[in-house]
């Protein structure tokens, strides 16, 4: 999901930027710090969305630099387990397919591909042996986020499924979805009634 957070921070400009207007100068250290800055509490940082309040700026002796008390927001994406995402794939690869949901990979293991016997051909593509549905690189599927790791905090890990109902390759769903509602009869009925009571 994308958030937008407030954040404070004691921000380092260094004497290199002190040509341009406090602002801007502050403005491009929070970009330096926080662009593509990863954590599990904030998620995976996108952009700088913009600076609500700058302090004083200090200096302190050996360094050169001015530091800024600085309070300023930022557009980060941090997945959630349970999360439905539209994504594109990526690659395809024996064991699954990666897709790209933005600015992060998510992973999709072959057995939740689809809700088949799932096999890999060598020209990329995972093929269901009994719905004939293929999966191919650059196909738009959505998944849900089963798995979130940042155990390694420079490449966290995201596990997905596109096994449950309107999840998949979008024309997959859209099938699924036009497909008339199978009418239950009622010799069905007293079938079910009747098994149920024995």
């Amino acid at each position: 999901m994308y958030y937008k957070i407030e954040l404070k921070d004691r921000v380092r400009v260094p004497p290199n930027l002190f040509n341009l207007e406090a602002e801007e100068a502050v403005i491009k250290s929070i970009k330096k710090k926080y662009d593509g800055y990863i954590s599990k509490e904030l998620g995976i940082v996108i952009d700088v969305a913009g600076v609500k309040e700058i302090g004083k700026g200090v200096i302190i002796p050996g360094d050169g630099s001015s530091y800024y008390e600085t309070a300023f927001e930022i557009l980060s994406f941090k997945p959630e387990l349970q999360e439905i995402v539209l994504g594109r794939i990526r690659d395809i690869v024996d064991f699954g397919a990666f897709i790209t949901l933005g600015p992060i990979d998510g992973m999709i293991h072959i057995s939740q591909t689809m809700d088949d016997f799932v096999s890999f051909s060598k020209e990329k593509t995972l093929s269901g042996k009994e719905s004939k549905k293929t999966l191919k690189i650059n196909d738009i599927c959505r998944a849900r986020i089963i798995a979130v790791s940042f155990k390694d905090p420079l490449n966290p890990k995201l596990g997905l499924t596109m096994r449950q109902q309107g999840l998949g390759r979008l024309d997959w769903i859209k099938e699924e979805e036009e497909k008339p509602a199978k009418k239950v009869t009622k010799k069905e009925t007293k079938k079910k009634e009747s098994k149920k009571k024995k």
